[in-house]
């Protein structure tokens, strides 16, 4: 199928505007990959220290550089429910890689934190900085110059994209991504949102919530709401990083154990050591790129990832910007209605089609490039096929025809919205993204008079103390990334849709973050540049009209001719000292604009 003119266009205006840091980057991997296997230079002290703990066998082998080394590098803790599954995964994988000719060690294991844990809590300002330490932890674990391929074991939030960056640095070795997959489905996610709102109106106590919340959250596996770490698996079988049908397989099933051993198989195969030496660095271009933010807008993943997806690129030397993400966004078109888009969770999409229809329809209408690189051979065609356990283990059976659920799953003949539903929106308060597939046509545009606050924590109080009850547009400053981490700011969505409830014109903005769980009120999030970096919003006041028109892409205060003159209001003092957030000094100094990605590694290039 030949790419869509408007695939075929962004991806080309990728690939001009990166050529020399693309050019840059491979030369490095290059050189890299030329070297042969790294243990080979090193010194015999050096050497008998990587080895000390392995087999005799496995040290003869690495001693002689007979057999590929695989890392192992773990996000693994028992406290997040996505990641107690990965605690087995190291004795199988190592198995499985050595039944495939090579030998695997467990190289060194990143911080995982739980972004449903600290919403609203002081641990939630370290959350997108726990990106970039993942990303140094993971080059830490491969830093020892032992290793011909890895495995990246995680799944949630800033995890996953923190594990392709630190790859991406080694970018030279091949490397397979490991999920555990979705819990089972427990509470409806649309009654767990119904719940919450009650009890943000005080019509439900804590005992119910609680209960609420520990039905929806009850087992070992991913939440199964379409928030950002589900998001990240999609992106990593559509980027060819997950073997074909591996993201929203449930833990503890046996088609889940064959997978992850296929996994170990798989990057064994793919190293220089090999006939199909295949590095990440290669995996991992534009055309890859492309297929992310297709396949994003095309399920209405997270917004976090008009941040992590132009992190990541730039690990790869490519310059990906939010003009291609909005340029996409015209002729992708919506094919997936999952929670907080829809009624449905990821198991019903896995149920319906799941990344297999969805992926085979993309490629007919010419919205994927097929022509790529993957763990699991040339061409994303082998990702329409769904996995299974035949009689002689693993197999890949044939292509979903249909969906069983056009509710939750459809074709690009009959989507759900013409568009993909993110839109980005300009004006005197800068640029700012709006994901508007989970709100309605009604509340696409907003103009009301702001209420201005400088945390979410103010938001709530004036709305418990019923000062919010009437037509609003709640502008809610230095939450950015350069003033307290840009936590994600969950805790707005119920007073916000209470308000909107009753009939008022309701619409947030704001520089901080609202990821997979945003929905139903209109936000402008993300907001370019931060008021904590004498952006616009830091001159916004109570009672100027702020008008925000997804359709036209539009965001703008109205009337004020003085703005730029307006003095920029400060940030209440730093309450970091005492909880950890002092560590984090240094990424509030040297973080970048969300725009380019939100980390410090885009604002070092």
């Amino acid at each position: 199928m030949t790419p869509h003119p408007r695939i075929a266009e962004v991806t080309q205006r990728i690939a001009e505007r990166s050529a020399d840091t693309r050019s840059a980057y491979l030369e490095r991997m290059r050189a890299a990959a030329a070297e042969g296997p790294a243990r080979s230079g090193l010194g015999c002290t050096n050497l008998a220290h990587g080895f000390a703990a392995c087999s005799p066998g496995d040290k003869l082998a690495l001693g002689h550089s007979a057999k590929p080394n695989i890392a192992i590098v773990s996000a693994y803790n028992d406290m997040l429910s996505a990641h107690q599954p990965l605690a087995d995964y190291p004795a199988l994988l190592k198995e499985a890689v050595g039944e495939a000719g090579g030998v695997a060690q467990f190289a060194g294991g990143v911080p995982a934190m739980c972004d449903g844990i600290t919403q609203g809590r002081a641990g939630m300002e370290l959350s997108l900085f726990s990106r970039d330490v993942i990303a140094m932890a993971t080059a830490v674990a491969l830093s020892h110059d032992m290793f011909d391929g890895a495995l990246m074991l995680g799944v949630c939030d800033k995890i996953v994209p923190g594990l392709l960056i630190g790859s991406l640095s080694f970018g030279h070795l091949p490397v397979a991504f490991v999920p555990a997959g979705p819990m089972p489905s427990g509470l409806p996610n649309k009654e767990k949102a119904g719940i919450r709102q009650r009890f943000a109106e005080g019509k439900a106590d804590r005992a119910e919530l609680l209960q609420a919340e520990s039905a929806a959250y009850h087992a070992p596996g991913t939440c199964t709401f379409y928030g950002t770490a589900n998001s990240n698996q999609m992106l990593m079988e559509v980027m060819g990083l997950h073997l074909p049908g591996a993201s929203f397989e449930q833990p503890g099933s046996g088609l889940r154990t064959a997978l992850t051993a296929a996994a170990g198989r798989a990057v064994t195969g793919l190293t220089a050591l090999g006939e199909r030496y295949t590095p990440i660095s290669e995996v991992v271009d534009e055309r890859a790129v492309v297929n992310a933010v297709v396949a994003l807008l095309a399920t209405g993943g997270s917004t976090n990832h008009t941040l992590h997806l132009v992190a990541v690129a730039q690990a790869a030397g490519i310059e990906l910007t939010w003009d291609d993400f909005a340029a996409l966004s015209e002729v992708v078109p919506l094919l997936a209605r999952m929670y907080p888009n829809g009624a449905a969770d990821v198991n019903r999409f896995h149920e319906a089609g799941g990344m297999a229809y969805l992926i085979g329809r993309l490629l007919d209408s010419g919205l994927l490039h097929e022509d790529v690189a993957t763990v699991a051979g040339a061409g994303l065609d082998r990702y329409r096929r769904r996995p299974a356990l035949g009689a002689d283990g693993l197999i890949w059976d044939e292509e979903p025809e249909e969906s069983t659920d056009t509710t939750v799953l459809r074709g690009t003949d009959d989507p759900f919205s013409a568009d993909g539903g993110l839109r980005m929106v300009r004006g005197n308060l800068g640029r700012a993204v709006v994901k508007v597939s989970a709100v309605e046509p009604e509340h696409h545009v907003v103009e009301a008079p702001a209420r201005v606050f400088d945390s979410q924590a103010r938001l709530q109080e004036a709305f418990s103390a019923g000062e919010l009850d009437g037509d609003v547009v709640a502008v809610v400053r230095f939450q950015g990334p350069r003033a307290n981490g840009m936590p994600e700011l969950h805790k707005l969505t119920p007073p916000l849709g209470v308000l909107q409830d009753r009939g008022h014109k309701v619409a947030l903005v704001t520089d901080g973050r609202m990821s997979g769980a945003s929905g139903k009120v209109p936000a402008a999030i993300h907001v370019s540049p931060e008021a904590a970096a004498g952006g616009p919003l830091a001159r916004v006041r109570d009672g100027d009209l702020v008008r925000l028109d997804a359709s036209a892409g539009v965001l703008e205060v109205r009337g004020a001719d003085d703005l730029d003159e307006r003095p920029a209001a400060e940030p209440a003092a730093d309450s970091a000292a005492g909880t950890g957030r002092e560590l984090f000094a240094a990424f509030r100094q040297a973080v970048g604009p969300a725009e380019r990605g939100a980390g410090v590694f885009g604002a070092l290039r």
